[in-house]
């Protein structure tokens, strides 16, 4: 085991922009990858989106660039309330979140809250 998480497996960093089709483009030429396919997330119904803990029908436009064992995220949020929609409007494009591979969720929920983290 290491540190809080289990382990320090990073597995996708999630980047905000404005426009993905854009920016999906100029990384997909910076790394001369393919660029991936655009895909929105689902509607609320399907994909039970909270915001402040109502429901939301906010969505977003998603890219994913495989970049060996790590995943970069692009994503260009709607302009409908939510977490995304936020903090692009307070901080403009960059970084929105790293994720780790994490076993036994619950527990490890727990232990950050415990810390002073809250989900």
């Amino acid at each position: 085991m290491s540190g809080w998480l289990g382990n320090h497996f990073v597995t996708q960093i999630g980047i905000l922009v404005n426009d993905v089709e854009k920016v999906s483009t100029a990384y997909a030429e910076f790394f001369e990858l393919e660029k991936p396919e655009i895909i929105v997330t689902d509607t609320e119904d399907k994909a039970q989106t909270r915001y402040n803990g109502e429901a939301t029908v906010a969505r977003g436009k998603l890219a994913f660039f495989d970049m060996g064992s790590l995943q970069l995220e692009l994503i260009e949020p709607d302009q409908q309330p939510s977490t995304w929609r936020d903090y692009l409007n307070e901080h403009g494009e960059g970084p929105h979140h790293i994720a780790f591979v994490v076993e036994g969720m619950k527990e490890k929920i727990m232990l950050l809250e415990g810390k002073g983290f809250p989900l």
